[in-house]
């Protein structure tokens, strides 16, 4: 279902490594031609030192043992390139191999390290930025674990901030490209640090741009760490990072509406989170923001079953919503499961807010269900507490119970959104008075 594919939306905001996982999801899904996603492959790597792989595609593209000419010639000079940094790097390297030798370095403490460094073992700042040069070819050469260890290290070792941030973004690519959820979670937020410090940059638009970047680059994390769904509302949903995805990035409302439904916890956002879906219906669309629009925005529950059936297709074909798990020969996707569980409820919420009585012949209908799995469905809420409602067999019904919002939850939720609308108002003006002091 390429029609809702936002590979071409969200790969210019990625690291070309990054996207290579997309490519490799889009030719297991068969969303496209093999051969236009193999020179997709080739277009990228060619940009890369990863040539043994481009050469490799080149031979199963054009079904051949031979490969051009200036590929042989281009991984002669790979190998020589990364030779020479290596001998440049071998002082630093060999010190920080040595687990005796790499306790004299202090945290956050650069200027103490350069000077022992360079009192001690005779390594200057060209060997500190041979460090950086031989990591950063090594991240081009696809040895990502490699790459990872030796920014770490190197941002030890840096006073560029300029470069440490670099590091920073290298390092936290290396971990998604790993799959080191936990710890490439650890560089997200510290990377955020650095993102919401206008000290980092020369102008808003630089920050805002940056900020576009992190949350790109999250949908990695988000959508395979364990808590990632909740954080991803953290993130997106504030007010700096809201602001960036609808003047810049509208196609990421997609993921940001995915985890509001997939979430257990309602949330007091996600009233204001429709209105963002509702203004934005003009610059994005697709049948995931549809479904919210139609549940309540628009109250057309005949709209929102079909829509359901289009967002299926939508997760099954997104490379971050679409992960598949492999149980014995049978492969699931979960998010799609507890997507559509979720969606039905909250049709089913709404649908109930304007009905006493319902008919459940037109409930199953509403829930894409038959009328036995409606009935069951609805049962088991109501054993759950999720539901105050009874079922009436002969008329085949579902009453609802009369219900009386609660004074005191009210007021919690007032003073809960008081709270959180000071909270922004001092933020932002700390952030004001801190852009006239750099100024």
């Amino acid at each position: 279902m390429a029609t809702y594919d936002l590979t071409q939306r969200i790969a210019p905001n990625l690291d070309r490594h990054l996207v290579f996982p997309l490519l490799e999801f889009l030719q297991e899904r068969q969303m496209y031609p093999d051969e236009q996603i193999l020179k997709s492959k080739i277009e990228l790597l060619n940009k890369t030192n990863m040539v043994d792989y481009a050469m490799d595609i080149h031979k199963s593209l054009y079904h051949t043992e031979d490969v051009p000419q200036d590929m042989v010639e281009r991984r002669v000079e790979v190998v020589a390139r990364l030779k020479a940094l290596e001998e440049r790097a071998a002082p630093i390297v060999s010190f920080l191999q040595n687990p005796n030798s790499f306790q004299d370095l202090r945290a956050n403490d650069q200027h103490y390290n350069l000077q022992m460094l360079n009192d001690r073992y005779q390594i200057g700042p060209d060997q500190i930025e041979a460090l950086y040069q031989y990591a950063k070819f090594q991240f081009e050469c696809g040895n990502y674990s490699g790459a990872a260890d030796y920014l770490y290290q190197y941002r030890a070792l840096c006073t560029n901030s300029e470069r440490r941030l670099s590091a920073l973004w290298g390092k936290m690519a290396a971990e998604i490209l790993m799959q080191n959820w936990d710890i490439a979670l650890e560089e997200l937020n510290q990377l955020k640090e650095k993102v919401d410090d206008p000290k980092s940059f020369t102008s808003p638009l630089n920050q805002m741009q940056s900020r576009i970047w992190l949350m790109h680059w999250s949908l990695f994390i988000f959508f395979n760490h364990d808590n990632g769904r909740t954080l991803i509302i953290d993130l997106f949903n504030q007010d700096k990072y809201l602001n960036a995805i609808q003047t810049n990035a509208p196609h990421l409302l997609r993921y940001l509406a995915t985890a509001f439904i997939v979430n257990k916890r309602r949330r007091p956002q996600f009233k204001d989170f429709i209105k963002v879906i509702q203004q934005e219906q003009n610059s994005y669309k697709d049948p995931i923001t549809e479904f919210l629009a139609c549940v309540y925005v628009n109250y057309d529950f005949d709209g929102a079953q079909k829509k359901m059936k289009e967002c299926e297709e939508v997760i099954l074909n997104d490379p971050f919503l679409g992960k598949r798990v492999e149980d014995s020969n049978f492969a699931t996707v979960p998010l799609r499961d507890e997507f559509l569980e979720n969606a039905r409820l909250f049709i089913f919420e709404t649908y109930c807010r304007i009905h006493q009585r319902i008919d459940m012949a037109v409930l199953a209908e509403k829930l894409n269900l038959n009328y036995e799995e409606a009935q069951r469905w609805i049962v088991n809420l109501i054993r759950n507490s999720k539901l105050d409602a009874k079922i009436d067999a002969k008329s085949g019904t579902v009453i609802m119970e009369p219900t009386h919002p609660n004074v005191y939850e009210q007021l919690i939720d007032h003073t809960k959104g008081l709270s959180g609308r000071t909270y922004k108002l001092v933020g932002q003006l700390l952030e004001h008075a801190q852009t006239q002091t750099a100024r």
